[in-house]
């Protein structure tokens, strides 16, 4: 029998979505090797929602409480993972490909001596050997790979995978590790500035690209966002306009950046790049405004607006304000 480990994701003492998606994805897996699904969390105190992860497929939720855990530590924290791997039957192991998970899963590897896929978009079994697949060349192409060692690890792109609930056991069990007082560094977690909601989690984003032509023109996106709702809206922006040094890393949409499936996304002043499609195409409904009628992100949009997003922009945020105030 071959487990699989889901190291579960939390935030300020909360389990983060994306680890449902992970348990989701792991269950076709440990199916395939005949085990079953464990999740590990890990923190200070057990993560609240720690003990729902049996409805997302969970047969054991392993749970290290300890207050060295309190603060991120990359060091400590994958000592830990690592020390759990070893007590366990795993034929794989699955990491969530956000800031944390990509610093934390290839020091698990280190650890474990094994090899990591990074970025996977598909995950399943070929002849009893865990297989991956995964984006390559800015997403020109697509690689797959098969893990021949034991556990296989591989950090998972989020809202790749949709959460779907199949009830487990999701018996909680508390597990001691060994803590070093040589691994006492920690990385504080920041939110974004005014508290704005992460782009990868929201249900609308409104993005925009090089064709805003300066940063200070931002204001016009803020506004539709706000008109929108900013409990519900978040801000994006494409690779151009991060690498400019025009907004955070953070809102990054695309390849090298966050991958996002809200059920609406506007695209604004973006010309759809392959990097930046592969953030976004998995939007539930895509809007374009652009004026270049022949840019490539036409051919993804489920509705598009040929002309100036100076003009179209201020236009429609005003609409919307209207509507939302009952005019």
């Amino acid at each position: 029998m071959s487990n699989v480990l889901v190291v579960a994701e939390q935030r300020d003492g909360v389990v983060r979505g994306v680890s449902h998606e992970l348990l989701t994805a792991a269950r076709t897996v440990a199916t395939d090797l005949g085990g079953e699904v464990h999740a590990l969390a890990i923190g200070a105190a057990a993560p609240a929602g720690a003990d729902g992860l049996g409805a997302f497929g969970a047969a054991t939720v392993k749970v290290v409480a300890d207050p060295a855990f309190a603060g991120y530590s990359g060091e400590r924290f994958a000592a830990a993972v690592a020390e759990v791997a070893r007590q366990g039957d795993y034929g794989a192991m699955f990491f969530a490909a956000t800031s944390r998970g990509r610093d934390l899963a290839p020091r698990v590897a280190a650890l474990l001596d094994v090899p990591l896929a990074g970025d996977v978009t598909g995950v399943g079994v070929a002849d009893g050997t865990v297989e991956f697949t995964r984006p390559v060349y800015s997403g020109k192409a697509i690689a797959t790979v098969r893990s021949t060692t034991t556990p296989a690890l591989a950090t998972l792109r989020p809202n790749v995978f949709p959460a779907s609930e199949s009830a487990a056991a999701g018996a909680v069990e508390t597990v001691s590790v060994t803590v070093s007082d040589a691994t006492t560094s920690t990385v504080t977690s920041f939110q974004a500035a005014g508290g704005d909601m992460d782009v990868a989690e929201a249900s609308i984003v409104v993005s925009g690209g090089r064709g805003m032509k300066d940063p200070e023109n931002w204001n016009l996106l803020i506004g539709l966002r706000d008109a929108i709702g900013a409990d519900v809206a978040a801000l994006g922006a494409s690779r151009a306009v991060v690498d400019a040094g025009w907004r955070p890393h953070g809102e990054q949409v695309g390849q090298t950046g966050k991958t996002v499936a809200p059920k609406l996304y506007f695209a604004i002043g973006i010309s759809g790049a392959v990097q930046h499609l592969a953030g976004m195409r998995s939007a539930g409904t895509i809007v374009a405004i652009n004026k270049d009628a022949d840019a490539p992100i036409f051919g993804v949009a489920d509705y598009g607006i040929v002309g100036d997003l100076f003009d179209v922009v201020p236009a429609l945020t005003e609409e919307i304000r209207k509507l939302r105030a009952g005019g």
